[in-house]
């Protein structure tokens, strides 16, 4: 196939990437407004401009405010690579069995990270799971991608 038909609404991958792509993406914004929500609810505000009240002193150490920054810190570190290595690895025309079950696994393991470190926090090794579930599936992609393309 050539990379203009891959790339296309009629590839059933790549429509699958998009889709995943956009969820995760979502994701990150309600984590992000997440965060914003945790400092109103525990008045942790990292600017002085940011204070409601003079009362109020600037803080960094709030622990939920920071399980969320941490949170979404981590979704930065991956899902963020998956975007450009999903979208690579679509290119290099693979199964699109296996690629639509590799993006339904990063994509469904994000989520799991979140939920379990984020909004109801979980003992591990539920986070570390989720996470080496999406971290393996993106991992592999890359592979596949450098295979592809050097050899």
């Amino acid at each position: 196939m050539l990379p203009s038909e891959l790339i296309s609404w009629d590839n059933a991958v790549f429509r699958c990437y998009l889709g995943w792509s956009m969820i995760l993406l979502f994701k990150m914004f309600a984590l992000s407004f997440l965060a914003g929500l945790m400092r109103f609810i525990t008045s942790t505000f990292a600017n002085p401009e940011d204070l409601m009240s003079p009362k109020l002193k600037v803080k960094f150490d709030d622990p939920n405010v920071e399980r969320v920054r941490r949170a979404h810190r981590n979704d930065l570190e991956n899902i963020l690579p998956f975007f450009i290595i999903g979208l690579l690895y679509t290119l290099t025309n693979p199964s699109a069995f296996l690629a639509i079950t590799l993006f339904r696994v990063v994509g469904i393991a994000r989520i799991v990270h979140t939920l379990v470190y984020a909004v109801v926090v979980v003992p591990q090794p539920a986070r570390a799971l989720s996470w080496f579930a999406a971290y393996g599936a993106t991992i592999y992609m890359a592979v596949q991608v450098v295979l592809t393309a050097a050899f």
